[in-house]
This record gives C-alpha cells, structure tokens and sequence, in this order.
C-alpha cells in the first residue's frame, strides 16, 4: 500500500539559480509588460470581465466539466440546460463567484488559512463536492488516482490527515517570506498546495485561483487578473507530469522551469487579447454615445463587457436602465451591427443578444 507523501519543508533548499535566472527574468519581463497595460485600464474588472468568465471555464475543465463559455453566457443570461449541464455550469459560475470575492477581500486582509477556506466554501456551495466538507480542511486520508479506484491503486497519496496543519502551516508561512524572486515563489507555493491536497475535492481549482492571488499580494500585478489556466489547460498532460515528477524524484527545478514557461507563454497571450480589448472598447467608447444619443449609453458599454450575452431585462434590472430606454438601445446597436440576435422572443420570453466581436477575441 503507497504510504501518505511527506513534502519538503519551505523554502527548498538546492534549488539550480543558474537554470532558472534566465527564465525568471524573461517571466518578469512579460508579466510587467502585461501589468503595464492592467495599469492603463480605467476600469480593468469590467474590461477583462470576459478572460475572468474564460478562466472560470478552463480551470474548470481541467477538473473534469464540460460547459464551454457560450453556455455559461447564456445560463447567465436566462437559458436552461439539462440537468448534468447546469451542474457544470453551477460549478463554474461558483469558480467565477470565487475569484470575485477572493479580489474584495484581499484588498483588506491577508492571504491566510482562513482565507483559502473562505474561497473553498464559494466554490463548493450546491455543486458536487458539498458533502466533502466545504471550507474544512480534510480529518481523512484522501488519494488520487483513476475513477474507483482505492488508496491500493492510487497514483498518489497525499499527506496523512494527522500532519495536515504542520504541513498548511509551513506552507501559509513560506508565502509571506521574501523568496529569491515571486515567480518562483509562486511555482513553488502553487505546486506544494496540490500536493498537500488539503480539502477533500476542489484543491486544483484553488491551487489556481491562488496564482493571481499571490502575484497581486505580492505587488507584481496591480490587479489579481493573470490567469494561467489556458496554458496549463493546453498543456495538461505536462502540468501533471510535471507535479508528479516532483513527488516522484523531487524534480523540482523541472516543475518550475515549466510553470515560469507558462507564465511567458501567458503573459504573450494575454497582451494580445488585452490589447484586443482595449481596442474595441475604445472604439465603442466613442460609437456607442454617437448611436444613442443618450445618457445611458456608459451603461450600456459596460454591460456589454461585463455580460457580452444578454436580454433587455438585463439591462433594466442590472445596469439601471428605463424599462422605456433599453429596447432603443439596444435596437441601436443591433442595426449598427454591434450586436446579433442569438435567440429570438417567444411568447414572453424575450430574446437574447450577444456581441460577437468580443467572444471572438477571448476563445
């Protein structure tokens, strides 16, 4: 029977610097440049709104679920799904709620046990995985391994319930120590989480939450808005390979010469979608009013970064615009071409909208 994994105590010692310090400065490198353009946004929350719905998709995905981002879109915007889809939309919408909150309270408070339990609750609440405990760390043994499988079979055990806290507190002091450099850090303090394993289920999706968490605690984002998991989602079968070669042969130079590559490989990718974004606001910034002609058109811009698929009653009831307003808008901006009709009315079910361009530039 495989015997409960004992990591190594923080901070690791041995480490190869001249390996990584190439790879550290190009991360650095890149992630300030994507934090310069965070940095230009008036209001970044509701600009990269649509990579925070795309994060909360594949960070999902990689633990198993299979909405994609049009469908969370369009839950939000009223439409049912069958049963074991609203399940996974459930479960990313919680992700989603999670990361939100996890932004408010960081402002105020420090990244602490409790603070990982809080975010633990959000995204376990009414999802499978509610009976695991939500917000507890774990008093079992857990394993990981194939479906049905038993701790015999496991491909890996994680630390026994009963040193636990030693290993959560070792763990929780190592993030507030000045480390060589924070990417490294936050390979480290990512990678060291999912193999503690602390909660019975959700740990994966946790771990990656706690990437922009950290970076922004850190002072290396200005907002908690640099999300990995598109990367480590294309690259799944390495991002697992990689984990397990620290357990296996403590390999973890490997593991953090792939984790800062995926922060480069990232950082590239979000620039360009940010960039996109940006652009497209600020020409909407300008068309929209123009369009209108009313005081309501800041609203409704908003809106169509922060919900690009929507109903008129999503504009009356959220974003405060007249019942007698929103439909001219929005046929203003339909018969501009801005936005197309995704699901006409029936009955009294009104139709759905949604805006193209910007779903576009995300997927």
């Amino acid at each position: 029977m495989p015997m409960p994994y004992v990591p190594a105590s923080l901070p690791l010692e041995n480490l190869d610097y001249k390996r990584l310090i190439g790879l550290v400065g190009e991360a650095n490198t890149k992630l300030a440049e994507y934090n310069g353009l965070l940095q230009s946004m008036v209001n970044p929350a509701i600009l990269l709104s649509p990579l925070t719905n795309q994060e909360s998709v594949l960070s999902s995905k990689i633990e198993g679920t299979q909405a994609t981002i049009d469908e969370v879109l369009q839950h939000d915007a009223g439409q049912k799904f069958a049963d074991e889809k609203e399940r996974d939309i459930q479960e990313i919408i919680n992700y989603r709620s999670a990361i939100m909150q996890s932004y408010k309270e960081l402002v105020d408070r420090p990244l602490s046990l409790n603070f990982i339990k809080m975010l633990h609750t959000i995204l376990m609440d009414s999802v499978r995985g509610k009976d695991k405990n939500p917000g507890q760390f774990r008093k079992e043994q857990n394993w990981i391994g194939l479906p049905g499988c038993t701790m015999d079979t496991a491909t890996f055990v994680p630390p026994s319930p009963f040193t636990l806290m030693d290993h959560l507190e070792n763990w929780i002091s190592y993030i507030n120590l000045n480390e060589v450099d924070p990417l490294i850090q936050v390979a480290i303090i990512h990678a060291q989480f999912e193999i503690i394993h602390p909660f019975l289920d959700g740990n994966g999706r946790i771990g990656r939450l706690l990437i922009p968490l950290f970076l922004f605690y850190k002072k290396r984002i200005s907002e908690p808005m640099f999300y990995l998991s598109e990367y480590l989602e294309k690259n799944r079968a390495q991002y697992y390979c990689e984990l397990q070669g620290i357990t296996s042969r403590s390999a973890w130079n490997d593991w953090i010469a792939f984790f800062l590559n995926a922060i480069c490989e990232q950082s590239t990718m979000n620039i360009e979608k940010t960039k996109k974004i940006m652009s497209i606001y600020e020409e909407l910034r300008y068309k929209i009013p123009e369009l209108t002609k009313s005081q309501y058109s800041q609203n409704l811009l908003d809106m169509l970064f922060e919900k690009p698929v929507f109903n008129i009653s999503n504009l009356i009831l959220k974003y405060n615009i007249p019942k007698s307003t929103a439909p001219r808008l929005v046929k203003a901006i339909l018969d501009a071409g801005i936005i197309e009709e995704l699901k006409p009315a029936a009955g009294r079910v009104s139709a759905t909208y949604w805006f193209p361009r910007l779903l576009t530039t995300v997927r």
